[in-house]
């Protein structure tokens, strides 16, 4: 058996960084990502003038909760969909000119429900470019709040960032939501808002939150389960077993449930207080699967599907298409490039099974494609990438970890892999 220990959760580094910062007084988070993306969110903290301060194992914030302590900031929220979005909400709550802008690929990732909602709840918006997207201005005044329709069938980020705003509202914020994909993502933000002192409730679509001050405390950020998903993968794919510390019965992030879909394929699971181990039993069963509540780990099951006994078919994922690259394609084309038979649909792919061969796989400047098509390379010496060091994202050491998963399997096909990858 091997343990693979992965670093904490972009996902509740971002909230707890919003939250923290919010707060009234200090916070610590311990065990939080260092990536590019958390790098991003961290810098624009600063540029709005929060004080951050990172040691290797801890970060510590000073929170104001009347919002940003600068009144004049402009920011650049590289690649990083949740700082993006985050970070302008959290700028409107306070009194200011706040001018923010992102990479050519996040420019182009879609905002227009989330910055109509803002214009609603009293924020004064300025595109620079194309409207309702990045570059934008935030001339903020506070953000008076109140009832809000929202569609959130795009990314459940649109209302994760006003739930985490809500308190900070002088009437409090009441979202009704039309439509919502990767729900469990939400169930996150409320149990961390929880955390640090603020209640939300909700009743069926509709999410209520009262005017209030978060409370600074110390917050532990749990291991990524979007990342550990490659490494369950990995066991699955070649019949081994890894061990993750840290993910369980009980964590927050919905990307857990991915262990249940290898389940479904045929490997065993065991969930246990405090760590999770898959193993692979040398055989996988194509599915149908509706992976919408955690397309996040949709690449990683399409790049292991060719190794299955039988089609496998992923549907309800037309969010996917709009995530860092259009996913879907992304991994249609890889798959064809390898030999692999794929049928895609709007929101839904197909895989039949095969023997991929070597090939170069696309990366689309996607983290998550890299990675799963890393996993799938294991049992296809060969393969390279063609952007290896995008997965700097959200894992920066991700080739070398995965490097010593598989030598501890004592293979060589994935040795040559990594060494091909990172040419």
């Amino acid at each position: 058996m091997t343990v693979v220990e992965i670093p904490g959760s972009k996902s509740i580094t971002a909230r707890a960084l919003f939250l923290a910062a919010a707060a009234h007084g200090r916070s610590t988070l311990v065990r939080p990502l260092a990536s590019d993306d958390t790098e991003a969110f961290v810098e624009g903290l600063g540029a709005l003038g929060y004080r951050v301060e990172q040691g290797t194992s801890e970060w510590s914030i000073d929170g104001a909760p009347a919002g940003p302590p600068f009144e004049l900031a402009d920011v650049f929220t590289r690649d990083g969909a949740t700082t993006s979005r985050f970070l302008p909400v959290l700028a409107a709550t306070g009194s200011g000119r706040y001018g923010f802008d992102s990479s050519a690929q996040m420019r182009r990732r879609p905002m227009a429900p989330l910055t109509r909602a803002l214009r609603e709840l009293g924020s004064v918006l300025e595109f620079g470019g194309e409207g309702d997207h990045h570059p934008m201005t935030v001339h903020a005044t506070g953000l008076a709040g109140g009832r809000v329709r929202l569609d959130a069938g795009t990314s459940s980020q649109f209302l994760t960032a006003l739930l985490l705003a809500g308190p900070l509202m002088r009437d409090g914020l009441t979202v009704e939501v039309t439509d919502l994909v990767s729900e469990p993502y939400v169930a996150i933000t409320t149990a961390m808002m929880h955390a640090f002192g603020i209640d939300v409730v909700q009743e069926g679509r509709t999410y209520r939150v009262e005017p209030g001050t978060y409370r600074a405390g110390r917050y532990e950020i749990e291991p990524d389960a979007s990342s550990a998903s490659y490494f369950f993968a990995a066991a699955a794919l070649l019949g081994e077993s890894i061990t993750v510390p840290g993910l369980g019965p009980g964590v927050l992030q919905g990307d857990f449930a991915f262990v249940d879909v290898l389940a479904r394929m045929g490997a065993h699971v065991e969930k246990r207080a405090g760590s999770t181990t898959v193993t692979g039993t040398g055989k996988l069963s194509g599915i149908t699967v509706n992976m919408r509540d955690v397309s996040d780990t949709m690449p990683t099951l399409a790049a292991i599907a060719p190794f299955a006994d039988g089609p496998t078919r992923i549907v309800d994922v037309a969010n996917t298409r709009v995530k860092e690259c259009d996913r879907l394609d992304a991994c249609a084309t890889n798959l064809r490039a390898m030999g692999v038979q794929v049928d895609t649909g709007p929101d839904w792919i197909e895989i039949q099974p095969g023997t991929p061969r070597p090939a170069e796989v696309r990366c689309f400047g996607d983290h998550r494609i890299a990675m799963a098509f890393a996993v799938a390379g294991l049992r296809t010496p060969g393969t390279t990438l063609d952007d290896p060091q995008c997965v700097k994202k959200t894992f920066p050491t991700f080739h070398t970890v995965l490097a010593d998963v598989q030598r501890s399997f004592g293979g060589a096909g994935g040795q040559r892999y990594v060494a091909a990858a990172r040419r």
